[in-house]
């Protein structure tokens, strides 16, 4: 037989437990660990060098500011970030040049572009070293890999 101390203990320890599930419930979403913000400054190659803290935070989710450089197609699964607005694709004319300070992102599903004067935020596993995608024959430095973006 339940005595009646015992339902009432029983229910005190339910509301408790739906209290602090309802004060912890804000936090669910939030990644166990928040990606680390990175400047291209922070990532920049000079002499063939990688900085100290890109060569820490390499296989890392980092988050980054920029802006995607104009792409070859209206739907991509890869662009640059570059830290400021790039009215032109540098692929689609001989005579321009890319600038030294950008990030190869891949992103982790297929996109619609956007205006290249658009500011985003972008996270991704952070990847350095010399790489030529076998698919676009593109030779990067610095890449996000399966990489999202909102805009800002």
């Amino acid at each position: 037989m339940i005595k009646a101390h015992d339902m009432k203990a029983a229910a005190l320890l339910s509301r408790r437990s739906i209290l602090g599930l309802a004060c912890l419930a804000p936090f669910a979403s939030l990644p166990a660990r928040a990606a680390e913000l990175v400047t291209f400054a922070d990532i920049s190659v000079a002499d063939d060098q990688y900085t100290e803290k890109a060569r820490q935070l390499a296989g890392r989710v980092v988050a980054m500011r920029g802006y995607m450089a104009p792409p070859l197609k209206p739907e991509i699964d890869f662009f640059v970030l570059t830290s400021l607005p790039t009215a032109i694709c540098p692929f689609c004319d001989a005579a321009a040049s890319w600038p030294d300070d950008i990030v190869l992102v891949q992103l982790s599903r297929p996109v619609r572009a956007l205006a290249y004067d658009r500011l985003l935020n972008v996270s991704g596993t952070l990847e350095i070293g010399i790489e030529t995608d076998e698919k676009t024959g593109f030779v990067s430095l610095v890449r996000l890999r399966d990489a999202t973006y909102t805009k800002v």
